[in-house]
């Protein structure tokens, strides 16, 4: 009745916005643009109007998550009280004080006391997720509200608004987008890709999206980072009704299992409880039998089932698992409960995300492959210049180290990223270039030229080209520099670098350029190309970089590790089969002897089904939140106690649930 209340007064007001009107995220990317903004009622050059988006915000309500209102510490502390053993020892005590037996009930008490507050301390220190999450959610945005760009808080946002997108801004809602200027944006935490999505604002296919994220290009969603361009949208979800929200809700919905220790604990409780009434009952009974006093027999038999409960288990329990926990502060782990200290080491399985989690999230060029076939290792990751370049048998070394200069001079210059003290701002891949030169010693290579056009990277041109003129050259000739996929850039090119020669480019060298990009491809690495020339019609091809997302140090040694001790590893990612494939054969998961499955094949298979193939499968790929908790909870249910290691958005649910 309220909320019906709630909408007449709504509609009193004179908006005209009815909750059909709405748009689910997923619905907004297979309809245009204009479609969007005409069922949110909203012209995209002047916004919404004020008292307009105060209407919306009264019944849709404000754009931020609803956490659970924090229990007071006093009823924490209760909380702790709730343990079956505890439950039995506060009885025992109880009846040791009516039996004036005041010693016990004091030694009791005294354990009790202890067992409690060091559970609850370790609690009570613990950060807690959901309030991490909601962090997420920028504070500030940029809104055009009657023709006018303000910034003001996010949570204020209502369907409908215009939002401005620009480098650093995280994303506030849900945001369908209308104008995407080289648009990419940062969705690692939310869909496990390594690469920044880039942007359009074509709609999308209703049969495509199936609600995966990864195929919504022209929708931004919220609490992801914009890399690189600029954009500008209609906020078509916000708070819980965006897909952030969603997860959000799922990881509120799930409640956290039991550790073993716990539930072994609870049965403990349990049969001392009923093994303690049956004394008293057996004893009763027979000394009624007998014909004696019950108040002598009660006296006697509560004395041996008080005898019988070990008060001293759980002090033991709780300071071994405190200890445990100290030694694990002592190399940064964080832990929330004294019990998951045990169940650690009850662990046979551990799914762990990819990106950031394995890997270090961040883009290094590894291997470089000149036009005339001089090939080079890079070592070091990160967008520093820490490490070095390692050429492979070579019988010319000045002539590939001059070759591989000229190559990633290109990359330095078709660049819109900038990379200080260690902080990439732009897009991962154009640092990872940049870093590449630096460790050759190149550093503001840029800063040698003019740049007069550019000629942004697009979706179907797939590269990205600048045009320049030399700061220090009196011709001041124009000079074309260009990189992107080799089957694109290719065709714009005319002649190939061979030594300090340009020669003519055949299809026989086409094809062997191709089948070294291929080989590159197929370890995982996205390859670039890179060229330069007087005009974009007559290149001249240079060479190939391979760049990946490179594991972390010792993740290798670590999961050998885990295998020889029992434990199987499998990895849970948004990415694509290829490169999980590749990262999976890089740091010891077997991919071999086990299988892979993708978040779409997941969709095919019942629950039944799903937990016959989990066991078995080493990689899954293109996944889902909703498949991370699938796939925790398939474990979960054919016996086996699951570890989950993640640091996205995407992780959260999953990571609520694994024991």
């Amino acid at each position: 009745m309220k909320r019906l209340e709630e909408e007449k007064e709504y509609y009193s007001t004179g908006s005209t916005l009815t909750p059909e009107m709405l748009l689910t995220t997923s619905e907004s990317s297979t309809y245009s643009a204009s479609e969007v903004a005409g069922r949110l009622q909203v012209d995209t050059r002047t916004g919404l109007k004020w008292t307009e988006a105060k209407y919306r915000a009264k019944i849709i309500g404000h754009n931020e998550l609803n956490v659970n209102e924090e229990e007071p510490t006093w009823k924490k502390y209760i909380e702790q009280f709730k343990n079956p053993l505890i439950l039995l020892l506060l009885g025992s005590a109880l009846v040791s004080v009516i039996m004036k037996q005041y010693d016990d009930a004091v030694s009791i008490t005294i354990a009790i006391i202890i067992v409690v507050t060091v559970a609850f301390i370790q609690e009570y220190r613990s950060e807690k997720s959901l309030e991490e999450l909601k962090k997420l959610v920028p504070p500030e945005c940029h809104c055009l509200r009657e023709g006018r760009l303000d910034t003001f808080l996010a949570r204020e946002l209502v369907p409908g608004d215009v939002v401005y997108l620009n480098v650093g801004d995280r994303v506030p809602a849900d945001v369908r987008l209308f104008e995407a200027i080289d648009l990419s944006i940062d969705e690692s935490s939310f869909t496990g890709e390594t690469e920044p999505a880039r942007k359009s604002t074509e709609l999308i296919l209703s049969s495509a999206t199936n609600k995966d994220h990864t195929n919504m290009k022209n929708v931004a969603f919220m609490g992801t980072l914009v890399r690189c361009g600029n954009g500008k949208g209609v906020v078509v979800s916000t708070g819980e009704r965006s897909e952030f929200g969603e997860v959000f809700k799922m990881m509120q919905a799930e409640e956290a299992p039991k550790t073993p220790l716990q539930k072994s604990m609870d049965i403990l409780g349990a049969q001392l409880s009923f093994y303690s009434f049956l004394i008293i009952g057996v004893i009763m009974l027979l000394g009624w039998l007998q014909g004696k006093p019950l108040t002598e027999m009660f006296n006697i038999s509560v004395s041996l089932a008080v005898a019988a409960i070990p008060e001293g288990l759980p002090i033991v329990v709780t300071v071994t698992l405190a200890l445990g926990v100290m030694r694990m502060a002592k190399r940064n782990a964080i832990v929330k409960k004294l019990p998951t200290v045990e169940t650690l080491g009850c662990v046979n399985v551990i799914c762990s995300d990819k990106t950031g989690t394995l890997t270090k999230n961040e883009m290094t060029a590894t291997v470089i492959i000149t036009s005339d076939g001089y090939m080079a290792d890079v070592t070091g990751a990160g967008y520093n210049d820490q490490g070095e370049i390692h050429i492979r048998n070579c019988n010319n070394v000045e002539m590939a180290k001059a070759n591989i200069t000229n190559l990633l001079e290109i990359g330095a210059v078709c660049n819109n990223a900038y990379i200080q003290n260690g902080t990439l701002l732009g897009q991962p891949t154009e640092g990872a270039l940049i870093a590449v030169a630096m460790k050759n010693g190149m550093y503001a290579t840029a800063e040698n030229y003019v740049r007069m056009q550019e000629y942004p990277f697009s979706s179907e041109q797939k590269m990205m080209a600048v045009k320049c003129i030399h700061k220090y050259n009196n011709n001041k000739e124009e000079i074309f520099f260009a990189k992107g996929a080799l089957e694109m850039l290719l065709p714009q090119c005319t002649k190939y670098m061979f030594g300090t020669q340009t020669v003519p480019l055949t299809k026989q060298n086409e094809a062997e350029f191709l089948a070294e990009a291929y080989e590159i491809g197929r370890k995982g690495l996205r390859v670039l190309a890179l060229a330069k020339g007087r005009s974009l019609q007559d290149l001249i091809y240079c060479g190939l970089v391979g760049i990946t997302d490179p594991p972390r140090p010792l993740v290798r040694e670590s999961i050998e590790m885990l295998m020889q001790s029992g434990v199987r590893v499998k990895m849970v990612t948004g990415d694509a089969q290829e490169t999980a494939m590749a990262i999976a054969n890089l740091i010891g998961i077997d991919t071999i002897h086990q299988q892979t499955l993708s978040g779409q094949e997941m969709d095919q298979l019942n629950e039944h089904q799903l937990d016959k193939v989990a066991n078995n499968v080493s990689v899954f790929y293109r996944v889902t939140p909703r498949h991370k908790l699938a796939i925790v909870k398939s474990l979960q249910r054919t016996g086996n106690i699951v570890g989950m290691t993640g640091d996205g958005v995407n992780d959260g649910v999953a990571l609520k649930k694994a024991d």
